[in-house]
């Protein structure tokens, strides 16, 4: 079993003291996008072994050391991670043919600061946007994710809420 924590959008702002809080029994951080600078991935890296994606304000200092596209397995789970992503019936065409191309079971972006979990029947995998933990843009509320992933299996999800 793996305990994954998961956010996006922190646009240069690591909330460290509710991070730690939050994340400490997680084995692994996922970062879906727009970190902001290279700081807070070194930050995240120093609490939890880190993936992520770079996103669209993010410069050459993250994109140098993250990937626009992340595709791994976890247990038994495919994950495929990109910053800009939609959801179901939302997807962009490109990310339309990378989930037909490589069926994950789990498909997280971030992007649109809204947190946003749903089941994706056409596609048979579930869809993450943790929404966004910086301080940057119009949502009100910053907001962390996290499960476990158990074999072919995740479960046990749990969201943090705090104000901007």
């Amino acid at each position: 079993m793996k305990r994954i924590g998961l956010l996006s959008d922190t646009h240069s702002f690591l909330d460290l003291p509710l991070v730690r809080d939050f994340f400490k029994d997680c084995d692994e951080i996922w970062h879906a996008g727009d970190f902001g600078n290279i700081a807070v991935y070194d930050q995240l890296l120093q609490l939890k072994p880190t993936k992520g994606v770079w996103g669209n304000i993010d410069g050459n200092d993250v994109r140098q050391v993250l990937p626009k596209i992340n595709i791994f397995h976890c247990e038994q789970v495919k994950v495929l991670m990109i910053h800009i992503g939609g959801y179901p019936h939302k997807y962009p065409q490109s990310v339309r043919n990378l989930i037909a191309t490589h069926q994950p079971n789990l498909f997280i972006c971030g992007h649109s600061h809204i947190l946003k979990i749903m089941y994706d029947a056409q596609y048979q995998m579930l869809t993450m946007n943790p929404g966004a933990f910086g301080k940057e843009g119009f949502h009100k509320v910053r907001t962390l994710v996290r499960f476990s992933i158990s074999e072919d299996k995740i479960h046990d999800l749990q969201i943090f809420e705090t104000k901007r």
